[in-house]
């Protein structure tokens, strides 16, 4: 069976999700009230509609109710702003109990059933209050959600080193672990503000390259290591991953290069 799905963002991400369009006639940049596990939310379209066999999807889809209409964006916009506003009233309460708590941002779902606060801290928060005083001002249900200095970053958005804009905030959509062997593996100088992104962690990009350098590493000496070379003991002062190559120092301080 052939399901018409289409992928949307919402407003406080740019994540793409994927839904069943059923039969709703749907175009690029329409703006439409789709299901989600949150509840109703209010996204626009940023695919085409494609026709994808059921049985090549690895979950099930939640449906598109409905192309918005002008009372849906009137009511998206009230959301928005009453979202504003509690995220100041969060951020004087978070003050007044004197919690030790970020709130970062807030979002309604758009049937109002539920109110998400992303916060950072930097130890576990007792927050039951703060989630008390919300829900009776706002009498909706309230998500307290503790994220990293990664997820930060997605969040606020801006520009890496390459001038382009975050990874992390255009286009991926998991975060997956970065760690230090990654740099070593490709042979970076191990220099934060070289290797760190603007969260203050080590760049997302260092992964997307790491499995090609493993696979052409493969068989080369590390540098500093001892070869036998013509029944001599020789030292690889150098390699070049991408020639797969490496030199050697003789004894008389001659070098040769050897190529695999």
């Amino acid at each position: 069976m052939v399901k018409r799905v289409c992928g949307v963002t919402f407003s406080d991400s740019k994540k793409i999700y994927y839904f069943d369009v059923l039969n709703i006639d749907l175009s690029k940049n329409d703006c439409v009230i789709a299901k989600t596990e949150r509840g109703e939310q209010f996204g626009v379209v940023v695919t085409d509609v494609m026709d994808i066999d059921e049985n090549k999807l690895s979950f099930p889809l939640k449906e598109i109710v409905r192309i918005a209409t002008d009372k849906d964006v009137a009511v998206n916009a009230n959301n928005e702003k009453d979202a504003d506003k509690a995220l100041k009233d969060a951020r004087d309460i978070v003050a007044n109990l004197d919690l030790d708590m970020k709130i970062l941002s807030s979002s309604f779902t758009f049937d109002r059933k539920q109110l998400m606060f992303n916060f950072m801290a930097d130890d576990r928060v007792d927050f039951r209050e703060l989630a008390r005083k919300l829900a009776s001002i706002y009498k909706t249900r309230i998500e307290l959600r503790q994220i990293g200095v990664r997820d930060k970053a997605k969040c606020v958005g801006g520009y890496g080193q390459c001038g382009k804009e975050l990874c992390c905030a255009s286009f991926l959509d998991n975060l997956n672990s970065v760690s230090i062997n990654m740099a070593k593996n490709q042979n970076l100088a191990l220099n934060p503000q070289k290797i760190n992104g603007v969260c203050g962690r080590l760049m997302c990009c260092l992964s997307y390259e790491n499995d090609n350098y493993s696979e052409y590493k493969k068989g080369l000496p590390k540098v500093g290591s001892k070869i036998m070379y013509d029944d001599n003991e020789c030292k690889v002062v150098s390699v070049d991953i991408f020639d797969r190559s490496y030199k050697i120092e003789m004894d008389d301080g001659k070098t040769i290069q050897i190529n695999l």
